[in-house]
């Protein structure tokens, strides 16, 4: 109660009076700023460049309102108060200058990350993973860094040395992680390995590459619900199998038998209308488009014990596609072929028996043994 009577309350309401008002308002224009960005940001769903571009700056703007608003009323309160020390204004502005850096880095690094993504996917020639994105923040970030500590007088060269130096240690104490790092930027400069690539490697792994991060590579299998993860230098040096270079599209060969009887004419121009009405209904196929990578093909191979055996080749659009068009291949050339007489035979073996029954004798005194 002494110290509500020594302060005169109507001097503390006056001095914060005029800077809540300057708060309030500043955080008033910059969420409707924001809220402007956001509903341009909703406005452009097209596909096009100058509006993907266009969602790109929008994109990296959200936020900025608010926080400039914040900041450039924050900067008005300290520079137009009398009654703050001199060394609390100080250290106010570096503060101030510390956010103001802040914000437009983040900026800058959502910009540039938009437009490498975008550059990247539309090239198709290197993948956009969040190795890529975390060394990209990391160099921008650690810029921003500098500059700050620039500004408040302290000497950067000392640190890039001393960061030098200590790299070179910490590289020598955790090699297998620097591997790892320098295996994930090799497969993606290189493209060897891309983001929804299918691979198979030599152990047996496969599927459908998710992410590449700083030490690992995420594989989500054909049949998905749990995940591959395998680190990078192993993927690097492995011996690989990528279903989808130089293309995504994967050919399925279904080796089948006819008898000897078949007429083989016959057999070929059934075979290939089920392979592309299957292809039709299961696949994005055209049979109409002569310049499609995609037509099936019938191939006889040899003259089996039984029957004529030959390779009933489809091809699937993607890799994820193929165990389906192969299920579906396999069910309806059965039908068809009983439709149309043709026999797919099963091995026969005639075994002749000696005239003197010797085979019967031997049999019976084994059982009799």
């Amino acid at each position: 109660m002494d110290f509500l009577h020594n302060v005169d309350i109507w001097w503390l309401a006056d001095k914060l009076l005029m800077p809540l008002c300057i708060l309030i308002v500043a955080l008033f224009v910059g969420i409707n700023l924001n809220g402007l960005l956001k509903k341009k940001l909703r406005e452009r769903v097209r596909n096009d460049d100058e509006s993907r571009i266009k969602n790109i700056f929008y994109n990296a703007l959200q936020g900025l309102p608010i926080s400039m608003c914040l900041i450039i009323g924050l900067y008005w309160i300290v520079n137009t108060s009398t009654y703050l020390p001199e060394g609390l204004v100080r250290v106010f502005s570096y503060l101030l200058f510390t956010v103001v850096v802040i914000t437009f880095t983040r900026v800058i690094e959502r910009t540039l990350s938009g437009f490498v993504t975008w550059k990247l996917e539309s090239s198709g020639e290197v993948s956009s993973s969040s190795l890529l994105h975390t060394i990209f923040k990391v160099v921008i970030y650690a810029s921003s860094a500098l500059i700050i500590l620039n500004e408040f007088g302290i000497s950067i060269a000392p640190i890039v040395t001393a960061m030098g130096v200590g790299g070179m240690a910490i590289a020598f104490g955790v090699q297998e992680t620097v591997a790892n790092v320098f295996s994930g930027l090799h497969l993606i400069i290189t493209g060897q390995v891309k983001i929804n690539d299918f691979i198979k490697l030599a152990s047996g792994a496969e599927g459908r590459v998710t992410d590449i991060n700083l030490r690992y590579t995420t594989i989500t299998p054909a049949a998905e619900g749990s995940v591959i993860i395998i680190p990078n230098k192993d993927i690097a040096g492995a011996i690989m199998t990528n279903f989808s270079r130089p293309r995504h599209d994967v050919g399925i060969v279904i080796p089948i038998g006819v008898s000897y009887s078949s007429d083989l004419d016959l057999v070929e121009r059934v075979t290939l209308e089920v392979a592309r009405e299957v292809q039709t209904q299961w696949d994005d196929y055209n049979p109409d488009d002569s310049t499609s990578p995609l037509h099936p093909a019938v191939l006889y191979q040899e003259f089996g014990e039984s029957s004529i055996n030959f390779w009933a080749v489809l091809h699937a659009s993607v890799y994820t596609k193929q165990l389906k068009i192969k299920h579906e291949f396999i069910k309806a050339i059965s039908k068809r072929y009983r439709e149309e007489n043709i026999d797919i035979p099963f091995p026969i073996r005639t075994v002749m028996l000696p005239e003197d029954n010797s085979l019967d004798e031997f049999s019976f005194s084994k059982k009799k043994g």
